[in-house]
C-alpha cells in the first residue's frame, strides 16, 4: 500500500523561500538594467554632492549632511524606474509564467522580489553615502557631526529607507500594470508630476489650501522631512512605509487575482 505523501511543513516553506530569494537575486543581478540604474543612481548622487558642497559656503546654516542628502530629490526616480523594470521585464518576457510555475504561491514571489530589491537599494545606497561623505569632506568648512545622531546617522538612515521605498513604490506598480511604459509613467507621476502639480495651487488661494496640505503626504515630500536634520519622525515615517505598503498590496491583488 502506497504512503500519502506528508503535507509541507513550516520548515519546508522556510527552505522553499530561502530558494526563491536565491533565484529572485540571479535574475536581479544579471540584469544590465539593475547594473545601469545604479550606476546612473551612484554617479547622479556623488556628482551632485560635489556641486552641492562647491556651493555650500554660499550658504549660511547649511547641515553638512545635506550635502549627501539633497540628491535624493533626482535619484528617487531612477529608484522608483529599477523597481517597476525588475518585474515589467519579466511580463514582457514571459518569465513570469516560468517563476509562477517553480513557485506557485504568488505571495512569495512578490515578497522575494521585493526583500531582493529592497537589499540592493539599500546597499547602493550606503555605499554611495559613504563616496559622498569622503569625497566631498575636504571641500566643507564643517564637516558632519558625527556625535550628534539627529545631525547625521539618523538622516542618513532615513535617507537610505527613502530609496527602499521609492523602489518599492515602482515595483508594486509594475506588479500591477504590468507593462514597462504604464508602470514607468505612474512611478514619475506619483514621484515627480505630483508634486509638481500640487506645487501651482500654493497660489490658488485659501479655497485650495486642502490640496496643498494633502501634498505633504506625498512621498517625496514625507522623505524630504524625515531627511532634514532634527525633524519630527511620526506622521511622516508612516506617509514614507504607507506608499511602500500600498502600491505592494495593490500588485499583490493584481498578481493574485489575474493570470500571468
Amino acid at each position: 500500500m502506497t504512503a500519502l505523501a506528508s503535507s509541507p511543513t513550516r520548515a519546508d516553506y522556510r527552505l522553499s523561500f530561502v530558494h526563491l530569494l536565491r533565484s529572485e537575486a540571479i535574475k536581479v543581478l544579471t540584469l544590465r538594467s539593475t547594473w545601469w540604474s545604479l550606476g546612473i543612481t551612484a554617479a547622479l548622487s556623488i556628482a551632485v554632492s560635489l556641486l552641492i558642497a562647491a556651493a555650500a559656503s554660499d550658504f549660511q546654516g547649511f547641515a553638512a549632511v545635506n550635502v549627501v542628502l539633497m540628491p535624493t530629490q533626482f535619484t528617487m526616480l531612477v529608484a522608483g524606474i529599477l523597481g517597476a523594470i525588475v518585474i515589467t521585464g519579466e511580463y514582457s518576457t514571459g518569465m513570469i509564467r516560468s517563476t509562477l510555475t517553480a513557485q506557485p504561491r504568488r505571495g512569495a514571489v512578490l515578497l522575494a522580489k521585493a526583500v531582493v530589491v529592497s537589499l540592493v537599494m539599500a546597499a547602493t545606497t550606503v555605499v554611495t553615502y559613504a563616496a559622498a561623505i569622503i569625497l566631498t569632506a575636504p571641500m566643507l568648512s564643517t564637516g558632519i557631526d558625527w556625535s550628534d545622531p539627529a545631525q547625521s546617522t539618523v538622516p542618513l538612515l532615513f535617507g537610505v529607507l527613502s530609496m527602499v521605498v521609492f523602489t518599492l513604490l515602482g515595483l508594486g506598480l509594475g506588479f500591477a500594470i504590468r507593462a514597462g511604459a504604464g508602470a514607468i509613467a505612474a512611478t514619475v507621476g506619483v514621484l515627480f508630476v505630483l508634486p509638481i502639480v500640487v506645487s501651482l495651487f500654493t497660489f490658488g488661494g485659501p479655497n485650495w489650501q486642502w490640496l496643498v496640505e494633502l501634498g505633504a503626504y506625498l512621498p517625496s515630500s514625507a522623505a524630504s522631512e524625515l531627511t532634514t536634520p532634527g525633524a519630527e519622525i511620526g506622521a511622516d515615517l508612516m506617509t514614507l512605509l504607507a506608499w511602500a505598503a500600498g502600491p505592494l498590496v495593490l500588485g499583490w491583488v493584481a498578481l493574485r487575482f489575474r493570470d500571468a
